[in-house]
């Protein structure tokens, strides 16, 4: 009988499950939690697969034998582990608003991590079980493996769109147990008629499961279940797609009244209201709107209506682009000031459709009134693309204020909000035109500040000498609405600022020439911060300001796009002394969750993949220090690499989503052919020549794409979606083919002298890569993306010269 070959097809298939299951879990604890639990996702994917290593190190000897049978019983674990595992972590009381000062919850969240491992360690189990049983035909292994996890990641985000994330779950579920049945065939497995029993499960669980059965439950502490708590509130429609989960919530005894930061003053009530929550967070409101201006007179009370009294002229009607548009608030307050036209940018079409479609009659039609333009992408890529010329742009409030006042944005990569944007949006002005941001008020003042400098930093690298002439900032008692002109201000817009904010009690924070006694006037509070802050950070002595602010302030840029990042750590033990006096909401705690992270993954780590392997009877078969350290080198590298470019793809793209989709599956399809190569070329000859070209050709191309991304990117901005897809993956191939040289290589080369480390060295490779995850985010916020880069480069070279010293 013909010994089986390795099973390709099963461990495609395998792998293309394993993906999508991290691409669907971060979208599942989006929904759940919050968006930044995605890095505790990919930690506890690497985890997973460096347990594994150990797991077969361990037990080589048992495993030997029954080599087919360990393959399907890991792949059909999988299967069953995947829903199992997520419906036992919605059972853990995880609270992270309480991480910081209730013991139990860092327990919870280690409960959570560790069931999160299971299904990876599945699937790790099965692939590094491959590796090393034919690890000879490595390079060929390694392609399939990450052919199939570049199809899965892309093709989970396709079928995203197509049906919601609980029902993703049951399809995953069945591909994995046809992986299983797969495997019997291509592996020989007996009984042969276990194949087909496999076969038919897969069909059952993708046909006959109810896809109600895998329900999600929204954390307690979101916004979205507060709202559902209260008497009288129904969801009426939900829709989902991998941007987010829209949830439309009526309630007829105690309705919406959502004004964010209205003036006290106002006496006018909104119209009836919907709220509209993405994944449990908001509201943002669809209000009922009959074609009648008059019952929108409560628009004019926000600090968002202070650019158009400023824009004020007689029988001239501004032209007005809206970023972020949502259910349309901000449309609506274009209207009632009788702008021109508007062009209202929303990323997430289910918000548009409906606004469009499912609530036309309620919302008036909104987005098909006279002069209104819905445009479907992401704002900063529709400002950079577009040639139009604008009045005024809007940056609409585009987060809730319970997720911006909780510190939960903090690890939040944001291209709104960077010095570069706001240079983009300044070019969208005509001469005399506006830019109006307006954000939440939070105390001692952080976002704002943070802008002001931004602003004023933007307006200095466009040449303007004195950008103090240009700005001017008013707080309300919830917001505060900066505006950018294109010019400077004059006396009578100025007269204009005073007389609006006097009108409502909002107070001025800063317009050119202001006088200290001006400030702090409605809203009182101990001392006029935002007028300080302001004056210092266009004083010659701002970065000392910035640097002895308690929050950090520093203007956020492309490459390090962190602007909800304001922790320091010089200032946390005292804000973490005032707990007691309701100083917690003070601590961004965000980022010591990310720091928690990358500890308790380091440590967890060890426990589970390095430990047992270290005092177990199979340390006699410890790889060299050379060998560790070339498999720990390159799992940080690629994981750096493929983190930081997904980034640098983001404005390009226009399109988070596109970019992940993109960057990911080019970057695993590509490296799938470099490791076809790499096994093609160690067969030929065993020497590592091809691998230092390989190294020495990622080094230049890493420098090459840092000094000419940003221009390409702005040269061909411009062009229709899918010619931009077609040049990133053009742009990532040769990188990505080189990056998938080195592991097959070192299997390869472990696979001809000491085959029984290989489980060693996949175990390594996992536990670099746990670590890697959310090390190479924690650099970038510190560092900056291109510093993640080059160091990844360094990395790889270190490798190189590793390989050098294998047996």
């Amino acid at each position: 009988m013909n010994a089986p070959r390795p099973p390709f097809v099963a461990i495609g298939l395998l792998s293309a499950c394993v993906l999508a299951y991290e691409v669907l879990l971060t979208r599942l604890f989006s929904i759940v939690l919050w968006h930044h639990f995605a890095y505790m996702i990919i930690s506890a994917a690497m985890l997973g697969y460096g347990a594994s290593g150990t797991a077969l190190t361990l037990l080589k000897e048992k495993i030997i034998p029954h080599v087919g049978t360990v393959y399907v019983m890991a792949a059909t674990g999988m299967a069953f582990l995947m829903p199992a595992a997520f419906l036992l972590t919605q059972q853990v009381p995880f609270n992270p608003l309480e991480l910081l000062w209730d013991k139990t919850q860092l327990a919870k969240l280690l409960a959570i991590y560790l069931l999160m491992m299971l299904p990876f360690f599945c699937g790790g189990l099965g692939i590094g079980l491959v590796l090393w049983h034919f690890g000879k035909e490595a390079g060929r292994i390694y392609a399939f493996d990450i052919l199939g996890a570049g199809v899965g990641s892309l093709g989970v985000i396709g079928v995203l769109f197509l049906v919601p994330p609980n029902k993703v779950l049951i399809v995953l579920t069945a591909l994995a147990l046809l992986a299983a049945a797969v495997a019997i065939i291509e592996l020989k497995v007996r009984p042969k008629w276990l194949a087909g029993v496999l076969a038919g499960l897969t069909s059952l669980v993708a046909v006959a499961l109810p896809g109600d059965w895998l329900q999600v439950h929204i954390s307690p502490y979101k916004d979205l279940s507060e709202a559902l708590n209260i008497a009288g509130a129904k969801v009426i429609e939900q829709r989902s797609s991998p941007l987010g989960q829209i949830t439309v919530v009526e309630n007829t005894r105690i309705p919406f009244r959502h004004a964010p930061g209205m003036s006290l003053n106002a006496t006018e009530e909104p119209p009836p209201q919907l709220g509209v929550f993405v994944d449990g967070e908001g509201p943002s409101v669809l209000t009922r709107f009959d074609g009648n201006l008059a019952p929108l007179a409560y628009l004019d009370q926000f600090t968002s209506a202070l650019p158009y009294h400023v824009l004020a002229q007689p029988h001239v009607r501004p032209q007005v682009l809206v970023l972020g548009a949502g259910a349309g608030s901000d449309v609506l307050q274009a209207l009632y000031f009788h702008a021109a036209s508007v062009d209202a940018v929303e990323l997430d079409r289910n918000v548009i459709d409906l606004v469009r479609q499912r609530f036309h009659d309620f919302a008036g039609d909104l987005y098909a009134q006279p002069g209104v333009h819905v445009h479907e992408g992401e704002a900063r890529g529709f400002a950079n693309a577009s040639r139009e010329h604008y009045d005024l742009v809007q940056v609409a409030l585009l987060d809730s204020f319970g997720v911006a006042s909780a510190g939960l944005y903090g690890l939040s990569e944001s291209y709104i909000y960077t010095v570069e944007a706001l240079q983009t949006y300044l070019n969208r002005l005509r001469l005399g035109g506006i830019l109006a941001i307006t954000r939440w008020l939070t105390l001692p003042p952080r976002d704002a500040l943070k802008l002001f400098a931004t602003a004023a930093l933007a307006l200095e690298r466009n040449g303007v000498p004195n950008p103090g002439r240009r700005l001017v900032m008013i707080r309300g008692w919830k917001t505060v609405t900066l505006l950018v002109k294109n010019s400077d201000f004059t006396a009578s817009e100025i007269e204009a600022v005073k007389e609006f904010s006097r009108k409502r009690s909002f107070d001025v924070a800063y317009y050119p020439g202001m006088r200290a006694d001006e400030a702090n006037r409605y809203n009182v509070l101990v001392q006029p911060y935002f007028f300080e802050g302001a004056v210092a950070l266009l004083g010659p002595q701002r970065q000392n300001f910035i640097d002895r602010y308690k929050f950090y302030i520093e203007p956020a840029t492309d490459d390090r796009p962190f602007f909800f990042h304001f922790f320091k750590w010089k200032a946390a033990a005292e804000l973490f002394a005032l707990r007691e006096q309701g100083g917690m909401p003070l601590l961004d705690w965000s980022y010591p969750l990310l720091v928690t992270a990358l500890i308790q993954a380091f440590v967890v780590s060890v426990l589970l993949i390095l430990a047992p392997l270290a005092i177990s009877r199979c340390r006699h078969i410890l790889p060299t220090a050379r060998v560790a350290l070339y498999f720990l080198a390159i799992g940080l590298a690629f994981m750096f690499i493929e983190i930081a470019f997904i980034q640098k793809f983001v404005l390009f793209l226009a399109h988070p989503l596109y970019a992940v989709a993109v960057v990911l599956c080019a970057f695993l399809v590509f490296a799938a052919v470099g490791s076809w190569l790499a096994g093609r070329w160690q067969k030929r000859a065993m020497g590592s020549g091809y691998l230092i070209v390989a190294v020495m050709v990622m080094g230049v191309l890493s420098l090459l794409y840092l000094a000419i991304l940003p221009g390409l990117f702005q040269a061909f901005i411009h062009l229709p979606d899918m010619a931009k897809i077609a040049i990133s993956v053009v742009l990532i191939a040769p990188l990505a083919v080189c990056m998938g040289m080195p592991f097959p290589t070192g299997m390869m080369r472990l696979a001809a002298t000491t085959q029984d480390a290989i489980p060693w060295a996949w175990a390594i490779n996992g536990f670099a890569s746990v670590v890697g995850a959310v090390l190479a985010t924690l650099l970038a916020i510190h560092l900056g993306f291109a510093m993640v880069i080059l160091l990844a480069v360094v990395i790889y070279g270190l490798a190189a010269v590793a390989l050098r010293g294998f047996a």
